[in-house]
């Protein structure tokens, strides 16, 4: 991951206004990482963590004890993770890279320490766990009143990150019918939607699978803002 690319999103990012003195510290102590799409970045109850998303596409969710997964955010290059646990500690939550991912991972001391010491520091952490927060609730309006065409789009997303395998590809084991049904639709309209998305190079389909080829693409037409 060339220091190009960090910087840039750190440039994208609520860190760059932190102080001159606080960021060239961040920069200092952090380190990058490289994930396979697939793989596990963080897991429910872990110690906290803070990083930023340099490249690719990272999805936060929660489990039931039975195993379904519900997405309560994605994040794109220049989003940080891990803000909240920083200030409230572990969270029950589970990070996934969807896509190949580069991470710049952040220590936790070089956000806290200067956070209990500088209102600047303090209150940027404020303003980007108020913006967290507007995001959760978007989300969550998009899950509960979104059009079909939000809501297969979301539930692809979901389905096929729970059944991506490390370095596998992202794909949904599921008829359309079911999606219809995930969806509160109809058959005939899912798979006009799928249609066009097939056209559009975003999706390719089977009788029982959908590979998602653009999971950036089909992020935004989830209802979420591709790129930020």
């Amino acid at each position: 991951m060339a220091d190009r690319e960090v910087g840039e999103a750190l440039a994208r990012s609520f860190l760059s206004g932190l102080p001159p003195e606080v960021l060239a510290r961040l920069r200092e102590d952090g380190e990058v990482a490289d994930y396979p799409a697939g793989t596990t970045v963080y897991q429910a109850g872990a110690s906290p963590r803070a990083a930023l998303v340099v490249r690719g596409l990272i999805r936060v969710y929660m489990a039931s004890p039975e195993g379904r997964q519900v997405t309560v955010r994605y994040a794109r290059p220049g989003d940080v993770l891990g803000i909240a646990v920083l200030v409230g500690g572990p969270a029950n939550v589970g990070v996934q890279a969807v896509e190949p991912s580069g991470l710049f991972r952040i220590s936790p001391r070089t956000l806290t320490a200067p956070a209990h010491r500088d209102p600047r520091v303090a209150w940027a952490i404020a303003e980007e766990l108020n913006r967290r927060l507007y995001e959760t609730l978007e989300q969550t309006s998009v899950n509960a009143f979104g059009s079909v065409r939000q809501r297969v789009a979301a539930h692809l997303l979901d389905l096929a990150s729970t059944q991506q395998h490390p370095a596998g590809r992202l794909a949904a084991h599921v008829t359309q019918q079911e999606l219809a049904d995930a969806a509160g639709s109809v058959r005939e309209v899912v798979a006009r939607v799928l249609r066009e998305w097939r056209v559009a190079g975003i999706v390719a389909t089977s009788a029982d699978q959908v590979v998602i080829i653009d999971a950036g693409r089909l992020y935004a037409e989830s209802g979420g803002a591709a790129g930020l």
